[in-house]
């Protein structure tokens, strides 16, 4: 597959700015934003509402889903002596002792080794610079004094959510709350899993109704779903790292659930990803701790997910390609075609499809 077969034209205004907008005078709920099901054998598609997502599964069928919790990734602040802004994106925590983090720096070029950066409106949260990983890259030790959790609250209380600004440029104090799933409980996602953002409590109070189980895992998502593919050979692009952890018990369930026959929904490209990576040679799910780089496109013989959910997303994107690796190419580039002609939201904030 070449990259330029994902491309597709999508005006700005199909790209979603809040997840739970007011339509006529009424606060969508999570759970009420539009559902496509693409039927992958058939092609057949039919709108709906993600609420009506549990019609499609019956006792024995598992839901899979990320707990991942964002944490507010985005800095401001200045550079010493010359005073010019820059933006910190928190990547991740190298080193809990030292206050070392992995991040990215804009503008990169103004910044140097030896650099100290200062965050706040009285500049109280110094960082240095004492690493150039990459063009962008950098590594900052922050230099606080106090206890790691008063050091961990005051970093956090100066960051900003990080919605990516291709939906908007400055988030709100409710994208705090909308830009994190109802069940985010492990810190470390610097953007959200978007197809979990769907799920409210309802619906999942609704999925044990109907013997639907669920499994949670965790995979700390990352920006390389976002970062533009500069090849046209799919093949020789090299996806970023993101740590995935899936404990004995939530192996065990997936792979349970394989065993009798149900089905395995999962839930965001993230989740997908995570549950193809380390496959037994019988199709079952290992339990891991470890990161992952795996790059799932056309063509690709999918071990575990039966149905997957997902957002609608950018063209080119490396999510889109996941997706039309398990609804096979010209069925999902048709019902995209479809979601652009019948009004749905694209996204993290956006509408979801169901393929099963």
């Amino acid at each position: 597959m070449k990259l330029s077969q994902f491309d597709f034209e999508l005006p700005q205004e199909k790209i979603a700015t809040e997840l739970m907008p007011e339509v006529n005078g009424h606060v969508q709920w999570r759970d009420e934003c539009k559902l496509m099901v693409l039927h992958k054998d058939t092609g057949e598609i039919e709108h709906r509402l993600f609420k009506d997502i549990i019609e499609y599964f019956g006792k024995g069928d598992r839901f899979v889903l990320n707990d991942t919790k964002v944490f507010p990734a985005k800095l401001y602040g200045k550079k010493e002596k010359t005073g010019a802004d820059i933006m910190v994106f928190l990547l991740r925590e190298l080193n809990k002792e030292q206050r070392l983090w992995d991040v990215i720096v804009d503008p990169a070029r103004k910044i140097r080794i030896g650099n100290k950066l200062y965050f706040g409106e009285d500049e109280s949260m110094v960082a240095e610079v004492i690493d150039n990983t990459t063009s962008r890259g950098r590594t900052l030790r922050f230099l606080y004094d106090g206890p790691y959790e008063e050091f961990k609250a005051a970093l956090f209380a100066l960051g900003q959510t990080p919605v990516p600004e291709w939906v908007k440029q400055t988030p709100t104090p409710r994208d705090a709350e909308e830009f994190q799933t109802i069940f985010a409980t492990h810190e470390g996602a610097v953007s959200a899993p978007a197809a979990g953002l769907h799920f409210s409590r309802e619906l999942l109070n609704r999925m044990i109704l109907h013997d639907i189980d669920k499994t949670f895992i965790t995979v700390h998502m990352g920006i390389g779903h976002f970062r533009t593919v500069d090849v046209e050979d799919l093949s020789k692009h090299r996806m970023d790292g993101e740590r995935i952890i899936i404990s004995e018990q939530a192996a065990s369930e997936i792979n349970r659930t394989k065993r009798s026959g149900g089905r395995i929904c999962a839930v965001g490209v993230t989740v997908i990803r995570a549950l193809e990576t380390y496959v037994t040679t019988s199709h079952e799910v290992r339990p891991t701790d470890t990161w992952t780089n795996k790059f799932i496109f056309p063509p690709y013989e999918f071990s575990i997910p039966d149905a997957i959910v997902s957002n609608f997303h950018l063209p080119e994107s490396t999510m889109l390609m996941s997706v039309a690796a398990f609804g096979g190419y010209e069925k999902v580039m048709n019902a995209y075609q479809s979601a652009l002609d019948n009004d749905y939201r694209f996204g993290p904030y956006g509408d979801a499809m169901l393929i099963v």
